[in-house]
C-alpha cells in the first residue's frame, strides 16, 4: 500500500490547527501534548480483599499545586499509597500514567527513580539508618551516581538551615526520638533534596503548632519555586495552603472523586464543610 506523505505546509497547518485550537503559540504543541504530569484513570484499589477505591479519575499537570480533601476514611491516603506503588495496595482496574508513562505495574522503587515521593502521615523510624545517609543514598539511587560528600553535606545543611532544623539531626537514626514537628520538617527536608517531579503531602500538617505548620509551609514554598515540581496536597486544613498559588481542587467521598473545581473550591469547603458539597 503506498503511503501518503505530507507536504511540509500540510504538517504546518495540521500543527499551528491544534496549537491555536488550545490557545497556543505556534511551535507549542508539544508543550500542550505532554502537559499532563500524572493520569489516573478508571482507578480501583483494594487492601486485602476490600476495595477503597472505586474508580478514580485524576489529572494534575506540570508545575501545578492540586488538593485532595474530604472526610476520614474516604480512600485519599488509599490513592497516595496506589500511586506511589506501595505493595500493600493492589490495583484491580484502571491505569496511572506518570510523565507519559503507564507505570501501573511498576515497583515503588522504580517510581520513585523517575520523581515520585510521598511525605508520610505517621513517618516511619528506622533506627540504623541517619537521616543523613538515607537522603544520600535516595538521592544516588535516584541519580545513578555516586555523590561528591562534601557537595551533599554543604546542600544539606543549607537546606536544614532553611527548614530551622538543628544540625545535629542530620546525624541522629532516622525519625527514632524526633517530635511531631521535626519528622515532618524530615519529610520536607528529603523533598527538597531529591527535587521530585511529584511530591504527594499526606496531611503534612497534621499536629504541627502554628510555628511548625509556617516552617513546613515554608519548605513546600521553596519546592514550587526552585523545582516547579507538581504538588498533590492531601489535607484537612488549608494552613499549609495559605503561601500557595492552587490550581485545582479535588473532593473524595467513598472512594471516588465526587467534585472538581479550581482554588474557590478550597473556600467553600472552609465555609460549608463537606455536607454542602454537590457532586459533579
Amino acid at each position: 500500500m503506498r503511503q501518503s506523505i505530507l507536504s511540509l505546509s500540510e504538517f504546518m497547518y495540521i500543527v499551528c490547527s491544534r496549537a491555536v485550537r488550545h490557545g497556543l503559540p505556534l511551535g507549542t504543541e508539544d508543550t500542550y501534548m505532554n502537559s499532563n504530569l500524572l493520569e489516573v484513570s478508571g482507578l480501583h484499589v483494594s487492601a486485602g480483599e476490600k476495595e477503597i477505591l472505586h474508580g478514580v479519575d485524576l489529572t494534575v499537570g506540570k508545575d501545578e499545586t492540586h488538593v485532595l480533601m474530604g472526610p476520614n476514611g474516604t480512600g485519599k491516603s488509599t490513592l497516595g499509597y496506589a500511586i506511589t506503588g506501595n505493595p500493600e495496595y493492589t490495583v484491580t482496574a484502571g491505569k496511572i500514567v506518570f510523565d507519559g508513562e503507564d507505570i501501573t505495574r511498576l515497583p515503588v522503587n522504580e517510581r520513585a527513580k523517575k520523581g515520585i515521593f510521598l511525605s508520610f502521615q505517621n513517618p516511619l523510624e528506622v533506627p540504623g539508618v541517619t537521616l543523613s545517609a538515607f537522603i544520600r543514598s535516595a538521592l544516588e539511587q535516584k541519580t545513578g551516581k555516586r555523590i561528591r560528600l562534601w557537595d551533599f553535606k554543604k546542600k544539606l545543611a543549607e537546606t536544614m538551615q532553611l527548614l530551622a532544623m538543628d544540625a545535629s539531626y542530620a546525624e541522629r537514626d532516622l525519625n527514632v526520638g524526633f517530635s511531631g514537628g521535626e519528622k515532618k520538617k524530615a519529610e520536607i527536608l528529603q523533598m527538597l533534596m531529591l527535587e521530585p517531579k511529584l511530591a504527594i503531602l499526606d496531611e503534612t500538617d497534621s499536629g504541627l503548632d502554628v510555628d511548625a505548620v509556617r516552617t513546613v509551609s515554608k519548605g513546600v514554598q521553596l519546592y514550587r519555586e526552585r523545582v516547579h515540581g507538581s504538588l498533590l496536597i492531601i489535607t484537612h486544613s488549608t494552613r499549609i495552603l495559605e503561601a500557595l498559588t492552587v490550581d485545582a481542587a479535588h473532593i473524595m467521598e467513598q472512594g471516588v472523586i465526587v467534585k472538581n473545581g479550581d482554588a474557590s473550591l478550597v473556600d467553600t469547603i472552609n465555609e460549608n464543610g463537606f455536607g454542602g458539597i454537590r457532586a459533579d
